[in-house]
């Protein structure tokens, strides 16, 4: 399949090509009693508060030189969030000379791009399993911007902010422009994964599955991280105060959990020490 960097073709009019990401996070954490299953469900309410999340959100609007219309943002009852932003093309402060290049995007202190008319969402999930003492923070972040800037560009951006157990992410395509003959455009740049719009860094930290529709400008790649460290899931004891089988049955546990988000599929539980 080719594709026609947008930079090479005269359009006739403006850039009617839809780019939308949609990234998709997890948190893991095993809360074992009731009263820390509310502290839990408690700080991530207050720590990715509606406030917080627009923060993150102009962030993201600063990033890809987007001009803040206007914002709505609420904190709901009993837990989660949603803030919706709209915005429109903003100044230019540099213009990079490889709009179309698959690289990571910069972080907050580098903005070099311009944005058309678009809108940015996120909203928040937190919830927790009354029996397993699994609790989870969920956050949907979607991207939507129309002319020569991809969203993508603000994906390292959004990793770095909420660092994850586990994402999935999508990204497409939609619409058509067109050329100064009047022949349509479905698709103004390369890609070949998503995975190229994450730093290296990031990457070595996380196994990840692509899954693309080449021809339906579809792509989509999910991750999970590579290194398990008990203590970072606890969010009461810590690993030095479990004995072994405990040790043993809750790693297994929230390794279970994760692998069911990450396949996306109920799997047969985990064995566990009253079995």
């Amino acid at each position: 399949m080719t594709f026609i960097p947008q930079q090479h073709v005269t359009l006739h009019g403006f850039n009617n090509l839809t780019k939308s990401l949609s990234f998709n996070m997890y948190d893991i954490c095993y809360t074992k009693t009731k009263s820390e299953r509310e502290a839990y469900i408690e700080y991530i309410d207050d720590f990715y508060s509606a406030e917080r999340l627009t923060s993150i959100l102009t962030n993201v609007s600063d990033l890809i030189g987007a001009h803040v219309l206007n914002i709505a943002q609420q904190d709901y009852v009993p837990q989660g969030a949603s803030v919706t932003m709209l915005v429109s093309e903003g100044p230019v402060v540099e213009v990079p000379e490889e709009t179309y290049e698959e690289t990571p995007g910069p972080l907050p202190e580098a903005v070099v791009m311009s944005l058309d008319k678009s809108h940015i969402t996120v909203h928040t999930y937190p919830e927790y399993h009354p029996e397993e003492g699994i609790s989870t923070f969920r956050a949907d972040i979607d991207v939507s911007t129309c002319g020569e800037i991809s969203p993508l560009k603000a994906l390292h951006y959004l990793i770095h902010s909420f660092e994850p157990d586990i994402m999935v992410i999508d990204y497409r395509v939609r619409g058509f422009t067109r050329d100064i003959n009047g022949h349509k455009l479905f698709i103004d740049h390369d890609i070949t994964s998503i995975q190229n719009y994450i730093p290296e860094d990031i990457q070595v930290k996380y196994d990840m599955i692509d899954v693309n529709v080449y021809q339906e400008h579809t792509f989509h790649t999910k991750c999970k991280l590579r290194e398990f460290d008990l203590d970072q899931y606890l969010f009461g004891d810590t690993k030095e105060q479990l004995d072994k089988k405990d040790f043993d049955d809750i790693t297994a546990l929230l390794k279970h959990e994760m692998d069911e988000i990450f396949y996306g599929k109920n799997m047969n539980p985990p064995p566990t020490k009253n079995d």
